[in-house]
């Protein structure tokens, strides 16, 4: 049971980022800062960041040979993630994605190109092996298969006692209508700022306590709002908050929602509070935006 990991089910790409002073104007000729290659999306930055606080984690999403794939799986392998999961798709490309930094005003502008790659099937996820997991994390995609594999899950779950069970969380960044059907089908449920504001909601209170009829029941859900921190309401009825832990300087802020899933993953999947998890996600969160990449993490938070 101690060897058990944490599966993140979504998207990995290439990011190539690009550091400015300054978001560029259209039709003009400028230098950048720096530029580097940089392994992305959002279930595999989580990944890394679980991997960097201790978490023994696992990919599953699709790649396409390639040398763009070798740089993925060397990154991967780099951080000690488990890739026995991923699906080598025999057509499409390894999506990549350009990225626009600017630490002055501590923007991140992405351009994905999201290429013909399928996305895992739950044919895919019928060959995963569940007992080597304590916890799965979705992020949402083709939802109509990725609630499939969830009812596998529970169906998996259903012969086992509660403290073996494996926990189901889901992320709904993206304003998809498609994906508003995964609110049911997760013990935790993180929203994105914008899907909050898709409906309607100006804070992560309102949209918490407008949204939690929709997740089932004993279910928390989970609402990061930037500088001003994350709420989560469970079912006892109590909002939980955590203030923003920002940097002295704000120099990257890509991935940093990922991040925070992931320190709230990190502290749940260890028997953490509510509280616990929401204070370590914004802190981790908000170290992370004060440089580049991920490395000085487990140096900021080795030991917790």
């Amino acid at each position: 049971m101690g060897n058990q990991k944490i599966l993140c089910v979504g998207l990995v790409c290439l990011d190539i980022i690009n550091v400015v002073d300054k978001y560029p104007e259209e039709d003009t000729d400028s230098r950048c800062l720096s530029q580097r290659w940089q392994r992305g999306g959002n279930a595999s930055n989580s990944c890394t960041v679980l991997s960097l606080l201790g978490a023994p984690c696992a990919f599953m999403g699709s790649l396409a040979s390639g040398p763009v794939a070798d740089f993925i799986v060397a990154d991967f392998l780099r951080r000690e993630i488990d890739v026995s999961a991923v699906v080598w798709q025999v057509k499409g490309q390894t999506p990549c994605a350009c990225c626009v930094v600017c630490p002055l005003s501590g923007s991140r502008t992405v351009y994905l190109y999201d290429t013909d790659l399928p996305d895992v099937t739950v044919d895919d996820f019928s060959k995963v092996t569940l007992s080597h997991f304590k916890w799965i994390h979705w992020e949402g995609r083709n939802a109509d298969e990725q609630i499939k594999m969830i009812q596998q899950v529970e169906t998996f779950n259903s012969k086992l006692p509660p403290h073996q069970r494996i926990t189901i969380s889901v992320e709904i960044e993206k304003t998809q209508e498609p994906l508003y059907q995964l609110f049911p089908h997760g013990d935790v449920v993180f929203i994105s700022k914008d899907v909050a504001r898709h409906f309607g909601f100006h804070s992560a209170e309102a949209a918490l306590r407008g949204l939690y009829a929709r997740v089932k029941k004993g279910a928390v859900l989970i609402c990061a709002w930037a500088e001003k921190g994350a709420d989560a309401l469970g079912p006892d009825g109590l909002l939980v908050h955590s203030d923003a832990f920002p940097p002295e300087t704000l120099v990257d802020t890509l991935g940093a929602g990922d991040t925070f899933n992931a320190g709230v993953l990190y502290s749940l999947s260890n028997g953490g509070s509510l509280q616990d998890a929401l204070t370590l996600g914004c802190r981790v969160a908000g170290r992370k935006c004060g440089f580049h990449g991920y490395d000085g993490i487990s140096q900021m938070f080795s030991g917790v």
